[in-house]
């Protein structure tokens, strides 16, 4: 037996109808674009969150986590209000809560669930288990109540339910690479349409590795921090007449930036403008088998997610800088920043020296050590018993 249907088992005293998962991510490239409609390739990590469930009569949602205290949330989906949404330590109910909400906000006949979630996608690392929380809950609710949305208006929901009820003004990126991903590809995103197209992503075959540098620091992106960035770009978009900063082409951005008198502003209008830019560059290698020399690209991304965005940290640039210095092809932070994870692009018999020289170089600093593993390119959401 599944050992999350086990486990839900043992505390609701029934089998579930079922278990669902879904997976966290790694953003190879294109950070802060989604809510500026623009471009990013995220790929799924096998790490993932299962979420086993049965459904309810009475109107009621459940919740339960290992990897919180025992004991049950109890929830009246009638009651659900974005406005309050829960705090302290049932915080992380919130997500599943949220994902209740947005799919009765969108007139889908969902009912009461008792739910049961484990996971292994690290919380805080900027590998999105907000987001695999969210699509896993998701799929679970509509598969209960015979219901069939497709994978992105799955991701859809979720992001709705990050947005509206647990008050995180993120983009569509993160669950639509949980809902949608391909094993052995990332995702071309194109975030307007929504639209996306797979792209092969074989490190093995090219005798390369992307290791995943998590800094065990934690970020929270409902901080303000993360809104505060989207609302600055919100304006500039609007001080240059345009819908969004996707619309400002590359070969105009030093025009536009002379008519903004806002120099914080500018900095992140060119980081989104430029990171845009390097997302279509490193496509193109990728869809040319050229995996190597994305790795310039990465480290010019993460110069101006540290520099322009002001979203990296100590940490970060560490991971970074001395990934780079032990021969990585290109190194970068990944997902919303303030904390979390770097990636580094490497040859594969690099792995044991370049994790060697990061830990070394952190242990130096006094920080923590980092938990350091490969990413592979893996499947989107499903049901898994």
């Amino acid at each position: 037996m599944n050992e999350t249907a086990r486990a839900f088992r043992d505390l609701y005293g029934q089998q579930p109808h079922g278990v669902w998962a879904a997976p966290g991510r790694v953003n190879l490239i294109g950070e802060h674009t989604d809510y500026n409609d623009g471009f990013a390739l995220p790929f799924a990590l096998p790490q993932r969150t299962e979420v086993a469930a049965a459904p309810r009569s009475d109107g009621l949602l459940r919740l339960h986590s290992a990897a919180t205290a025992p004991g049950v949330v109890t929830l009246d989906l009638g009651a659900l209000d974005p406005a309050r949404p829960p705090q302290g330590a049932d915080r992380w109910t919130a997500y599943p809560a949220g994902v209740a909400w947005a799919m009765r906000e969108a007139g889908l006949p969902v009912g009461g669930a008792d739910l049961l979630v484990r996971s292994d996608v690290p919380a805080g690392a900027g590998l999105s288990s907000s987001a695999a929380l969210e699509v896993a809950t998701a799929l679970a609710l509509a598969e209960l109540y015979g219901l069939t949305p497709t994978r992105p208006e799955l991701a859809a929901l979720a992001r709705r339910a990050e947005n509206a009820y647990v008050g995180v003004p993120c983009g569509i990126m993160d669950q639509t690479a949980s809902a949608c991903a391909t094993e052995g590809h990332v995702l071309r995103l194109d975030t307007r349409g929504p639209e996306h197209r797979a792209v092969p992503f074989d490190c093995a075959a090219a005798g390369l590795r992307l290791l995943v540098m998590d800094t065990r620091v934690k970020h929270d992106l409902a901080d303000g921090a993360y809104a505060e960035r989207r609302a600055s770009c919100h304006r500039a978009a609007a001080r240059l007449g345009l819908p969004a900063l996707r619309d400002l082409p590359y070969e105009d951005l030093d025009r536009a930036l002379a008519r903004l008198d806002d120099p914080v502003a500018g900095r992140r209008v060119r980081h989104v403008v430029t990171e845009n830019a390097r997302v279509l560059r490193v496509g193109a290698l990728l869809d040319a088998g050229r995996l190597r020399e994305t790795g310039p690209l990465l480290t010019e991304g993460h110069a101006s997610l540290r520099d322009d965005y002001a979203v990296s940290c100590p940490e970060l640039d560490l991971a970074v800088a001395t990934a780079n210095a032990a021969g990585a092809y290109g190194a970068r932070m990944t997902g919303g920043g303030f904390g979390g994870s770097a990636l580094a692009l490497i040859d594969a018999e690099a792995e044991p020296a370049v994790a060697r020289a990061v830990t070394d170089a952190f242990t130096r600093a006094g920080y923590a050590p980092p938990r350091i593993t490969p990413a592979t390119p893996s499947a989107g959401a499903s049901r898994v018993a």
